[in-house]
């Protein structure tokens, strides 16, 4: 059988729509031959020209093996839908103040604890200028940073995982936290999965991924620009906070609420999005995000033990907090309405 590579997966993912935009592609390229470019309205995956697999014939494909939208991704992909399995759903807070948290901060608590522990070394997530509320791939190594910076960006589309280079190939570091929207989470569990020789030392690097609840992300340039600033006039400096509650809630800096319902926030859509019906994460440890909780609380779904581990060492640290109790109905009455996307 004839081992795909970067060919396949242009043909497959990015010329037909489906790219989710993970950076799995960018980060697994051992030739550093992948680079995310703004071409047209949206951001995406590009070559450089060279592939070593194409060009020379050195045995590669590492792009093609990490990516979760291909067609030999597909059957999972599109099984990847609903609540998923569970050890545990629970409903909790930090047990400590976090002043920018999103809901609860329980995810916070949860990787300050694992970092101040010594059982993470590193988490690669999103992070936003405060001022122009641009996101990009961070590794977060200390606790004060992670607390600093917390809230969650999951309304911003960024390729995530290209950090993980910076963090396994730079940076040397063995025992890494993901946190990161469902097709960032799809990737990583790929790439802990494989036995391709180019994935395994990120995946032996992959210690703990946590999903983050997710409707659709949005492309900074559409949403800001565009939307928020052009059509409705708010600056970005101007903006407190943003979140996903079934329509976008934007929070200016003196505590007035807009809100935008999400259909006429279509065209800040990434597109890959329209082809996702994974609302939870389900190939997470755990999955978090404030639906099914009261205003101020986190649902955490535990699906492994690994997810179990960590949570249980923030509680017994004193730095996650059980409190509360969680809906189901409406966590599955959200993730049904996302998982009739595939059906269209």
């Amino acid at each position: 059988m004839r081992r795909k590579n970067y060919t396949d997966l242009k043909e497959e993912v990015w010329d037909t729509g489906l790219c989710s935009g993970c950076g799995a592609c960018v980060a697994m390229c051992p030739a550093d031959a992948i680079i995310f470019r703004k071409d047209g309205e949206f951001s995406g995956p590009a070559h450089t020209g060279y592939c070593k697999d194409v060009q020379d014939g050195v045995p590669c494909g590492a792009c093609y093996a990490a990516c979760p939208r291909t067609k030999d991704q597909h059957t999972h992909h599109m099984a990847a839908t609903g609540v998923g399995e569970c050890l545990r759903v629970l409903s909790a807070r930090s047990g400590f103040d976090v002043r920018k948290r999103q809901s609860g901060g329980a995810v916070t608590a949860i990787l300050a604890s694992a970092l101040e522990e010594g059982t993470i070394d590193g988490i690669v997530t999103i992070a936003a200028d405060p001022w122009t509320h641009e996101p990009g791939a961070i590794l977060i190594t200390d606790r004060e940073v992670l607390i600093a910076k917390a809230g969650s960006r999951y309304a911003w589309w960024v390729p995530l995982l290209s950090a993980l280079k910076t963090a396994v190939v730079t940076q040397k570091k063995e025992r890494l936290a993901i946190i990161g929207v469902p097709c960032a989470i799809s990737a990583a569990r790929i790439i802990q999965s494989s036995e391709h020789p180019f994935l395994k030392p990120y995946g032996r690097a992959i210690r703990l991924t946590i999903g983050l609840f997710c409707t659709e992300t949005f492309d900074y340039q559409h949403l800001i620009d565009k939307k928020i600033k052009g059509e409705i006039g708010i600056d970005s400096w101007d903006i407190e906070r943003l979140d996903v509650r079934g329509k976008l809630i934007v929070t200016k800096q003196n505590g007035t609420k807009i809100e935008i319902p999400l259909q006429e926030l279509e065209e800040c859509v990434r597109p890959g999005c329209h082809v996702c019906g994974d609302l939870t994460a389900v190939d997470a440890d755990i999955s978090a995000g404030a639906i099914g909780s009261a205003e101020g609380f986190t649902t955490l779904l535990i699906r492994t033990p690994t997810g179990e581990g960590f949570v249980n060492h923030a509680v017994e640290r004193g730095a996650l907090l059980i409190e509360g109790e969680t809906n189901m109905k409406i966590i599955e009455r959200f993730a049904g309405d996302k998982a009739k996307r595939l059906a269209k």
